[in-house]
């Protein structure tokens, strides 16, 4: 396995919408490993292909406090989504900044795993916010566009001064 460059905001890949998986072989089970790897070594929950520059439909989902539960979605689709919940998102994207986004409460959606095998799934919490965060990566949308512009311009402040930290 190999850990994979996660692209950080502003970069314009962060923009481009993901192609549906139309292959399920060993090189994207080898693809979903390597992006396993590196959400693990990232400390996050979750990681949208399109952040490490691979725009195909795929995320990788570990909520879990013990890297015990990956899930992977391949091509997934929101079918219907339930309420509203307010909830404080970070994004490995955008190292060090967290802003409140409002997304659905529950999510239902249909999926494939790695190996090809249709799944659905309702989701709530964590998980329902997770996965709406990263089909928006797949959409070429990042959290920074929910956020209003005066919030922007404070999230963009946070990140210059993280990156003049980080060098």
């Amino acid at each position: 396995m190999a850990l994979l460059n996660i692209l950080q905001f502003p970069d314009p890949r962060l923009k481009i919408v993901a192609e549906s998986v139309k292959a399920f072989d060993a090189a994207l089970v080898n693809l979903v490993n390597n992006m396993f790897e590196t959400l693990y070594e990232a400390h996050g929950v979750g990681l949208a292909a399109s952040q490490v520059n691979v725009h195909q439909r795929i995320i990788v989902i570990d909520v879990s406090h013990n890297q015990k539960q990956p899930l992977c979605l391949v091509n997934p689709e929101i079918l219907q989504k339930h309420g509203t919940v307010t909830e404080e998102e970070g994004c490995l994207s955008f190292p060090s900044v967290y802003a409140k986004v409002q997304r659905a409460k529950e999510v239902e959606i249909i999926y494939f795993d790695q190996f090809g095998k249709q799944h659905e799934l309702t989701a709530k919490g964590l998980l329902g916010i997770c996965i709406q965060h990263e089909i928006d990566h797949l959409n070429g949308i990042t959290f920074f566009d929910h956020l209003s512009q005066l919030k922007q311009q404070l999230l963009q402040k946070k990140l210059d001064k993280y990156r003049k930290r980080a060098l």
